[in-house]
């Protein structure tokens, strides 16, 4: 097992990476409004260099290739996760509720990619066995589910020992994003979370805590950027390295089954 100081440091290094943009996956949407964001390079990037997180601190983690490892993309959404992680060579089981855009009519990754999603029909529980992956991933998802506890307990309940349970784009209580989105009437975040408040909930839901970071000082998702590498790497330093990181957008963190 890895120390949490090697991660922590392994995390610096992967965000730092310069991805070359999917051009498989933005021809896939080209033509779907809905999924306009995965063709904006700004956001775009942060899904490759997450996903390209999630290989290598999986891998270190558990010291083999990410093809061995059975991987949980809780709530797939779009299919862009499940996508670029096949795309690795993952063994990618996606899921996602019945009324979500994974079962909606506007699905071109999930079609186009052969991706099948299998259907959650209760609000927390998972139909699967226990132990059944090494890797689950919230990429946006754990901020939306009715119970976050109930639902942590079963993610810890289908990880199996040492599984690592990766947390993206968790909306953090003091972002400047969210607070102006509730003003304009925009409630999509209506839960947001501190770090005490994510760390009470992983030890409720028996998981240890690995790493947690603030993230994305400035929007990606509308807003194009000349050099969004360039960009990238100064929102970085921002949320890293000033105290402007206490009212970024989101909170992040990996955690592992006790």
């Amino acid at each position: 097992m890895q120390s949490k100081q090697d991660l922590i440091a392994l995390r610096k290094t992967e965000f730092q990476q310069r991805l070359s943009l999917n051009r498989q996956l933005i021809e896939m949407v080209e033509r779907t409004e809905s999924h306009a964001f995965l063709r904006n390079p700004a956001a775009h990037n942060v899904y490759l260099y997450l996903t390209n997180y999630v290989r290598a601190c999986s891998e270190t983690w558990f010291k083999t290739k990410l093809t061995t490892l059975r991987v949980l993309d809780w709530g797939c959404g779009k299919g862009h996760i499940s996508f670029l992680l096949r795309e690795m060579g993952a063994m990618v089981t996606s899921c996602d509720v019945m009324s979500s855009a994974a079962f909606s009519q506007d699905r071109p990754i999930i079609d186009r990619a052969s991706i099948s999603v299998v259907s959650l029909k209760h609000p927390y529980l998972l139909p699967f066995q226990d132990a059944t992956f090494d890797v689950v991933l919230s990429f946006g998802v754990l901020e939306h589910v009715p119970n976050d506890l109930a639902s942590l307990h079963e993610i810890q309940r289908v990880l199996s020992p040492q599984g690592l349970f990766f947390c993206f784009f968790l909306p953090y209580y003091l972002s400047w994003t969210q607070r102006l989105a509730h003003l304009r009437g925009d409630f999509y975040h209506d839960r947001l979370y501190s770090k005490k408040a994510v760390k009470t909930l992983l030890s409720q839901s028996q998981f240890q805590i690995i790493d947690l970071w603030h993230r994305q000082l400035l929007p990606k998702n509308r807003i194009s950027y000349i050099n969004h590498h360039s960009f990238e790497q100064l929102d970085r330093w921002l949320t890293e390295s000033t105290f402007l990181k206490y009212i970024a957008t989101n909170i992040e963190f990996v955690a592992f089954k006790i």
